[in-house]
């Protein structure tokens, strides 16, 4: 399975068709009012062309199912990262809406992994971050080495302070389910502002 990039946390129109245009996998919205991300322009984002190669997903936190399928509406999403405490019945409503689901988890020890295994079959993919008092991304990277001991099915996604000085671990990193990785504060100049030199340079690396 080929690796899959996914830029997060994409804010300001003419960065996001900056970021388009270097042709990742997916691209991240975030939906989380409590994130200097919040994306809240719906008008800016629906004039935008993007390839139906790259998948829009919306990342959302403990939020009402009417609420994700609005944003999915407005934003044209194919798909949705659920980053707090949402049951496997909702991973399977979404799913049965043509949504690709993925279902993150926060890691800090090898027991963290284990949550995941409610979630089997209910998600698409799986996202292993680095574990915060609160909800969302940190910036900082946990200890790679505990995803051995994630023996689940489901192919997941590497996130939590991937940074560009990460290109030759990320290649040496092996594990049978990964599926991809997760881009967001490291490549920035400020909050929802990519550096699409920085984001160049690491995805010629890898």
């Amino acid at each position: 399975m080929s690796r899959q990039i996914k830029i997060c946390g994409l804010k300001y129109p003419e960065n996001i068709r900056q970021v388009v245009a270097l042709q990742p996998d997916m691209i991240g919205f975030i939906f989380y009012p409590k994130s200097p991300r919040y994306l809240n322009s719906p008008r800016d984002i629906a004039k935008l062309y993007i390839p139906p190669s790259i998948k829009r997903i919306g990342v959302f936190v403990n939020e009402a199912k009417d609420i994700i399928l609005e944003k999915v509406k407005i934003y044209q999403l194919q798909g949705v990262q659920l980053h707090g405490d949402e049951s496997p019945a909702l991973c399977l409503a979404l799913k049965q809406k043509n949504l690709k689901v993925i279902k993150a988890f926060s890691v800090s020890l090898p027991e963290d992994l284990k949550k995941s295994a409610l979630y089997e079959g209910f998600a698409d993919y799986f996202l292993f971050d680095t574990k915060t008092q609160g909800y969302g991304g940190s910036g900082e990277k946990f200890d790679w080495e505990i995803i051995n001991a994630y023996k689940g099915l489901t192919p997941f996604i590497l996130s939590g302070g991937i940074s560009p000085e990460d290109a030759e671990a990320i290649l040496s990193f092996k594990h049978a389910r990964l599926a991809g990785i997760d881009l967001n504060s490291r490549f920035e100049v400020s909050p929802g502002v990519k550096d699409i030199e920085l984001l160049k340079k690491f995805l010629q690396k890898i």
